[in-house]
Protein backbone atom coordinates (compact mmCIF):
# COMPACT_ATOMS: atom_id res chain seq x y z
CA UNK A 1 0.00 0.00 0.00
CA UNK A 2 1.47 3.33 -1.00
CA UNK A 3 0.97 6.47 1.06
CA UNK A 4 -1.79 7.50 -1.36
CA UNK A 5 -3.80 4.31 -1.02
CA UNK A 6 -6.40 3.54 1.59
CA UNK A 7 -7.22 0.14 2.96
CA UNK A 8 -9.85 -1.33 0.66
CA UNK A 9 -13.04 -2.99 1.82
CA UNK A 10 -15.38 -5.15 -0.27
CA UNK A 11 -18.97 -6.33 -0.08
CA UNK A 12 -17.59 -9.38 1.75
CA UNK A 13 -15.45 -7.50 4.31
CA UNK A 14 -17.65 -4.41 4.85
CA UNK A 15 -19.54 -5.73 7.88
CA UNK A 16 -16.40 -6.81 9.76
CA UNK A 17 -14.16 -3.88 8.78
CA UNK A 18 -16.69 -1.04 8.95
CA UNK A 19 -19.81 -2.01 10.90
CA UNK A 20 -17.80 -3.94 13.50
CA UNK A 21 -15.10 -1.32 14.00
CA UNK A 22 -14.41 0.14 17.46
CA UNK A 23 -13.43 3.45 15.86
CA UNK A 24 -15.65 5.58 13.63
CA UNK A 25 -14.99 4.65 9.99
CA UNK A 26 -14.90 7.02 7.01
CA UNK A 27 -15.79 5.04 3.89
CA UNK A 28 -14.77 6.51 0.54
CA UNK A 29 -17.21 5.14 -2.06
CA UNK A 30 -15.01 5.51 -5.14
CA UNK A 31 -14.52 4.42 -8.74
CA UNK A 32 -11.45 4.17 -10.97
CA UNK A 33 -13.13 6.25 -13.71
CA UNK A 34 -13.96 9.17 -11.37
CA UNK A 35 -11.62 12.23 -11.56
CA UNK A 36 -12.84 13.83 -8.27
CA UNK A 37 -12.17 10.47 -6.57
CA UNK A 38 -8.55 10.65 -7.69
CA UNK A 39 -8.37 14.26 -6.46
CA UNK A 40 -9.53 13.44 -2.94
CA UNK A 41 -7.49 10.21 -2.56
CA UNK A 42 -4.31 11.96 -1.29
CA UNK A 43 -6.40 14.05 1.13
CA UNK A 44 -8.02 10.92 2.55
CA UNK A 45 -4.63 9.20 2.82
CA UNK A 46 -3.30 12.17 4.85
CA UNK A 47 -6.34 12.14 7.14
CA UNK A 48 -5.99 8.36 7.57
CA UNK A 49 -2.37 8.76 8.64
CA UNK A 50 -2.85 11.80 10.87
CA UNK A 51 -6.10 10.76 12.57
CA UNK A 52 -5.46 7.00 12.83
CA UNK A 53 -6.14 7.00 16.58
CA UNK A 54 -9.56 8.68 16.09
CA UNK A 55 -10.95 7.40 12.79
CA UNK A 56 -10.36 4.56 10.36
CA UNK A 57 -10.43 5.49 6.65
CA UNK A 58 -11.20 2.88 4.00
CA UNK A 59 -12.21 2.87 0.35
CA UNK A 60 -14.84 0.81 -1.44
CA UNK A 61 -14.79 0.48 -5.24
CA UNK A 62 -18.44 0.76 -6.29
CA UNK A 63 -17.88 -0.99 -9.62
CA UNK A 64 -16.68 -4.21 -7.98
CA UNK A 65 -18.84 -3.97 -4.82
CA UNK A 66 -22.39 -3.09 -5.96
CA UNK A 67 -24.17 -4.64 -2.95
CA UNK A 68 -22.75 -2.20 -0.40
CA UNK A 69 -23.21 0.75 -2.76
CA UNK A 70 -26.88 -0.19 -3.27
CA UNK A 71 -27.47 -0.89 0.43
CA UNK A 72 -26.53 2.68 1.33
CA UNK A 73 -28.08 4.35 -1.74
CA UNK A 74 -24.79 5.77 -2.99
CA UNK A 75 -25.34 7.35 -6.40
CA UNK A 76 -22.51 9.89 -6.77
CA UNK A 77 -18.77 9.42 -6.52
CA UNK A 78 -16.97 10.17 -4.38
CA UNK A 79 -19.40 9.76 -1.49
CA UNK A 80 -17.77 9.89 1.93
CA UNK A 81 -19.83 8.20 4.61
CA UNK A 82 -18.96 8.07 8.30
CA UNK A 83 -20.11 5.03 10.26
CA UNK A 84 -20.15 4.92 14.04
CA UNK A 85 -21.26 1.83 16.01
CA UNK A 86 -22.40 0.20 12.75
CA UNK A 87 -24.64 3.08 11.68
CA UNK A 88 -24.08 5.78 9.03
CA UNK A 89 -23.95 9.12 10.88
CA UNK A 90 -22.75 11.49 8.15
CA UNK A 91 -22.62 11.53 4.37
CA UNK A 92 -20.72 13.97 2.14
CA UNK A 93 -20.66 13.98 -1.66
CA UNK A 94 -17.79 15.26 -3.78
CA UNK A 95 -14.13 16.08 -3.39
CA UNK A 96 -13.12 18.69 -0.81
CA UNK A 97 -10.01 20.27 0.65
CA UNK A 98 -8.43 18.66 3.70
CA UNK A 99 -9.29 21.59 6.01
CA UNK A 100 -12.96 21.44 5.02
CA UNK A 101 -13.05 17.66 5.41
CA UNK A 102 -11.51 17.86 8.91
CA UNK A 103 -14.08 20.51 9.92
CA UNK A 104 -16.90 18.28 8.68
CA UNK A 105 -15.48 15.26 10.49
CA UNK A 106 -15.01 17.15 13.78
CA UNK A 107 -18.72 16.94 14.58
CA UNK A 108 -18.78 13.13 14.37
CA UNK A 109 -15.44 12.31 16.00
Amino acid sequence: MTSNELAAVTDETFAAEVLGSELPVLVDFTAAWCPPCRMIAPVLAQVAAEEADRIKVVSLDVDTNPQTQAAYGVLSMPTLMVFRAGEPVKSMVGARAKAKLLRELAEVL
